[in-house]
């Protein structure tokens, strides 16, 4: 705990130095933008005092307990968002500096990609020195024995969170004590966070230990006795009344729907110009190998259930569903032609979607879409498979990871499995885990 008060400023300061870095090495590795070594230094401070700014007001440097990264780096997006608008407003409004759009896309492609590096290290750096038994919170538990017990087990199986319970106040030993007992014995035990487990609370006492937290800088935690299983609540506050509100499903915030599709729109563009060249080739070959078009459309289940048109490069023989119902494909299918089959085991027959992702048809990371025939199916085998609509499908998936093309019925099934497991983790970090995990099918061949 000693050295624990260094770390807001010690991410604080580091987090300027690496915008400084980013900036430099997008100077050096582009062009040189500035009309002058004047400006030059003054748009360089434009740019630290607006992140000094920024930083002061958003707090994205505070981490917090428990150590989640999703939730920093979402934080730190949003106040980098704010960084550049604020900048590039700054300097277009008063037509200040002369300034690059492609060295401004370069310094926060490249600061973002430190911070993300930089957050990384911290967060292993502080789940492994709590495991051992440093940088830990001292707490006190009061209250109901059952919701006590919980808590206690809830905890244990989390370590790197660096909690260390050190005395337990029950219910029943307070029962028939003034309320200066609890008092003094929280005081005594000198916590740095106080649970307060009643199933129910006397207002006046609550009150009371919130003055007493305030007072001697411990923070008091009241914990429900509720227990959720497979649901998720949030807490609405009207006015002075706190609400938990519940659902059997996350609730998608906007920013993470505004920042994933922005994702989107950059990493299509990304791939699809630079890569013409390649998408030419593909359609050529396409085009040689088999009669028939290079691009096999088929309509597809979207988010909230909205059909639309999927795209990808034809793997199979024209008319290959002719027995007059949907047919999924499977290992060896002799529909599939020689070039289809490279394609699918490269994954390469998908690279269409891209267009379907720009058209905001689809998203680059989320759940396979599927025909209605088989959404019928699967939900009768999977009722949760209907949560997946409040997604846009993706381009590919954990499950595409790990099945690739599913065979039949029961393979789909499974695969939802892992969209449920993303649905409850969407986060920038979960997204660029599955896209390396793809390239890495694609380069080795391993699709099916």
């Amino acid at each position: 705990m000693r050295y624990s008060k260094l770390l807001q400023p010690f991410t604080f300061f580091s987090d300027l130095l690496l915008l400084n870095i980013a900036l430099q090495c997008a100077h050096l590795f582009i062009f040189t933008f500035y009309s002058s070594e004047i400006q030059s230094i003054d748009f360089l401070l434009l740019v630290n005092l607006t992140w000094i700014t920024i930083a002061s007001v958003t707090k994205n440097y505070v981490i917090k307990r428990p150590l989640m990264l999703s939730d920093n780096l979402s934080k730190f997006m949003t106040s980098m968002v704010y960084h550049l608008v604020m900048v590039l407003g700054i300097v277009y409004f008063f037509k200040l500096y002369e300034v690059s759009r492609m060295v401004m896309f370069c310094t926060y492609l490249l600061f973002f990609i430190l911070i993300v590096a930089q957050r990384s290290l911290i967060f292993f750096t502080l789940d492994y020195i709590r495991k051992k038994g440093y940088n830990i919170k001292h707490v006190i538990i009061v209250g109901n024995t059952d919701i006590v017990n919980r808590v206690k087990k809830s905890f244990s199986k989390h370590p790197e969170y660096g909690y260390n319970f050190i005395t337990t106040i029950s219910e029943d030993m307070l029962e028939s004590q003034p309320n200066e007992v609890l008092f003094n014995k929280i005081l005594e035990a000198r916590p740095d966070e106080a649970f307060i487990c009643y199933k129910y609370m006397d207002q006046l006492l609550l009150r009371k230990l919130v003055d007493l937290g305030d007072q001697h800088n411990i923070k008091i935690k009241l914990v429900s006795d509720l227990v959720l299983e497979n649901s998720y609540a949030s807490i609405v506050n009207y006015e002075n009344l706190p609400v938990i509100q519940l659902s059997s499903s996350v609730e998608i915030s906007l920013k993470i729907i505004f920042f994933k599709r922005c994702f989107d729109i950059l990493f299509s563009l990304f791939v699809m110009i630079p890569g013409f060249p390649v998408f030419i080739a593909l359609a050529i070959i396409t085009k040689l190998t088999s009669k028939g078009p290079v691009f096999y459309r088929q309509e597809r289940i979207g988010r909230n259930h909205k059909p639309f048109n999927i795209y990808k490069f034809r793997s199979m023989y024209v008319n290959s569903e002719q027995a007059g119902r949907p047919m999924l494909s499977k290992d060896k299918d002799p529909r599939i032609t020689q070039w289809g089959s490279f394609l699918r085991k490269s994954r390469l027959d998908e690279l269409p979607q891209f267009w379907n992702v720009l058209k905001g048809d689809m998203s680059i990371v989320g759940p396979r879409p599927e025909r209605q025939y088989f959404i019928e199916q699967l939900i009768e085998e999977s009722p949760n498979y209907h949560k997946l609509f409040k997604l846009k499908p993706g381009l590919t998936s954990i499950g595409q990871v790990n099945y690739g093309y599913a065979e039949n019925v029961q393979e789909m099934r499974d695969r939802v499995r892992y969209d449920l497991i993303y649905l409850k983790n969407i986060n920038f970090n979960n997204d660029l885990g599955i896209i390396f995990q793809t390239i890495r099918v694609m380069v080795q061949l391993k699709g099916k």
